[in-house]
């Protein structure tokens, strides 16, 4: 049976069936409270124009920018931008923006979305210098649902769903995540080096036989190529080090005198082998070899196109005995002289909180826990952990929550089983959410897109949650605890002078909170919104809310 029709049955058994305790494992089971309901209708777009996501991004002067402007509404829509700097153009039928600022400075555009239904403008801040990812992330990841062995197809067909379905509300990243490069992957299989595709100077290579269009030494090219034309970006996963093949091979370091012998890890090293994958070894990052083995690794990527690297095995090597500083400085000094913007991702956590200021100047985005999978106990976790990291939150510098495991996950994964829809019930969904919005965490989902249910699509869709998670200032929430309030409620000012609010119960019983709105900051009751239902809440003296067991509300207020 191939692997398709291995999955298509897979998918008809788990997304018929149910767990104990009830909790429905049904892909399109419908809405079945009142609220549900209210927040899927919250996440339908109107037919007129309305912009979402990033409202700044960044680039390194003279390398390639593409950003396509995020605008719901009925297609056909027209784009417009006044005050483009030299370099830049807009293409009126796609918006998508493109093109080279060769100086640093910072420019903002006016932007206006035009359709049969109605008009809506927008302006968007482009700053040329440093720092990239000035917004979270947000995006698709391959490893949820197809542990090593996803295939050219599905990433296709995942990216067509984002394009249809979510890049308009901000979603333009899709990342292939864990060894691409094996041809004998299929998700059933313990890893092994002896399937890695490698090039003549010993780097990692997509495997043919899984991604057709990289045949004949066109690696990701094609496929960059396909994203970038629907408006995507696309990631690639990559492990920390050297092949163990082209150590073994003695391969030549591309474009230099070294070799990969000259760039391994000695034996002592303690960071020589990853704790838990056998296809590379650590490189000696503080040698010419080291350096050049990594600036080689970049201008591989900058080639192909690739727009964004999430390297594992960086942040907590030897299971949290050792920070990996040296090879995240060679690889990020790789990217940086390039001649493409590639933000570089750190994984997996937890990240050390006392290299925050490394970890600032040389990564975008950084993990701060391990795998993170649906159960609660894991996302209670992250409350603690994300609190840990707030002081650090700014623009370019975020704090990574890990890949969203909601939908249909675990397709083929031979890491994690069984195949099924994602265990957390939809208040512990909404839970995940909303703290990953306050947290200004990138989002990244897990799930096969295109078995997405109405439930899950409203999840990705709505634009005032959303709008939390990117707000351009990316002020660092603040959790308050403690009497005289129930629960654990997080706060986080945004840039249009209102506060967003998420009041969780973390507790495994019903719980009713009440807080006066003068213990929360204001001398007068403000205006409330839901923002999952979008329903005005009105001006009370307290706010009052029955939470069940892992649920939570969140809302926006304003003076």
């Amino acid at each position: 049976m191939s692997h398709r029709a291995v999955s298509a049955a897979i998918a008809v058994a788990v997304l018929g069936a149910s767990v104990a305790g009830g909790v429905p494992l049904m892909a399109n089971e419908l809405a079945a409270t009142d609220r549900e309901r209210a927040i899927i209708a919250a996440s339908r777009p109107a037919d007129a124009p309305h912009f979402h996501g990033a409202r700044v991004v960044g680039v390194r002067p003279g390398t390639p920018l593409l950003h396509a402007l995020a605008v719901s509404g009925r297609r056909p829509i027209r784009f417009e931008a006044d005050g483009l700097p030299a370099g830049l153009t807009l293409d009126s039928d796609s918006g998508i923006l493109s093109g080279i600022l060769a100086k640093p400075g910072k420019h903002t555009v006016a932007v206006r979305a035009r359709n049969a239904f109605g008009f809506a403008s927008s302006t968007l801040r482009v700053e040329a210098g440093s720092a990239l990812a000035l917004s979270p992330p947000m995006g698709w990841n391959s490893y949820d649902a197809f542990g090593d062995c996803v295939t050219e197809a599905e990433v296709l067909a995942n990216a067509r769903w984002m394009q249809d379905r979510v890049q308009p509300m901000g979603w333009d990243l899709v990342t292939v995540d864990f060894r691409w490069y094996d041809r004998l992957a299929d998700g059933v299989r313990v890893q092994d080096p002896e399937g890695n595709t490698l090039d003549a100077f010993g780097r990692m290579i997509p495997a043919p036989n899984r991604f057709p269009s990289s045949a004949g030494g066109a690696g990701f090219a094609p496929l960059a190529a396909k994203l970038h034309a629907m408006g995507l970006k696309l990631g690639i996963h990559i492990m920390r080090g050297i092949p163990r093949r082209a150590v073994d091979a003695n391969a030549p370091i591309e474009g230099t005198r070294y070799h990969a012998a000259d760039a391994v890890a000695p034996i002592s090293d303690p960071n020589r082998e990853c704790a838990w994958n056998r296809d590379m070894y650590g490189v000696d990052a503080g040698t010419p070899a080291g350096k050049a083995w990594y600036a080689g690794l970049a201008r591989q990527y900058a080639a192909w196109g690739v727009d964004f690297i999430k390297c594992d095995d960086m942040l907590d090597l030897q299971r949290g005995r050792h920070y990996g500083g040296a090879e995240v400085e060679a690889l990020a000094d790789g990217l940086k002289r390039c001649g493409r913007s590639i933000t570089l991702s750190l994984s997996p956590g937890p990240a050390p909180v006392n290299a925050s200021r490394h970890l600032q100047q040389h990564a975008s985005m950084w993990r701060i826990s391990g795998d993170f999978w649906d159960n609660w106990p894991a996302l209670d976790r992250q409350f603690d952990l994300f609190a840990d990291w707030m002081p650090d939150v700014a623009p370019g510098s975020w704090s990574d929550g890990d890949t969203l495991p909601l939908g249909h996950i675990c397709v083929r994964n031979c890491d994690v089983r069984p195949a099924r829809w994602t265990r957390f019930t939809r208040d512990e969904q909404l839970t995940m959410l909303s703290l990953w919005a306050l947290a200004s965490s990138p989002l990244l989902v897990g799930a096969n897109l295109p078995e997405c249910d109405e439930w899950t699509a409203a999840l990705l869709t709505n634009p005032a949650v959303l709008a939390v998670d990117q707000d351009p200032v990316a002020r660092p929430a603040r959790r308050m605890r403690g009497a005289p309030i129930t629960g654990e409620i997080w706060r986080k000012d945004l840039a249009d002078g209102s506060t967003a609010y998420g009041f969780f119960n973390r507790t495994e019983a019903p719980i009713h909170v009440e807080a006066p709105w003068s213990w929360l900051g204001y001398p007068k009751p403000p205006a409330v919104r839901d923002l999952w239902t979008g329903a005005d809440l009105g001006r009370r003296p307290t706010f009052a809310v029955d939470l069940a067991p892992h649920a939570c509300t969140l809302v926006k207020t304003t003076r």
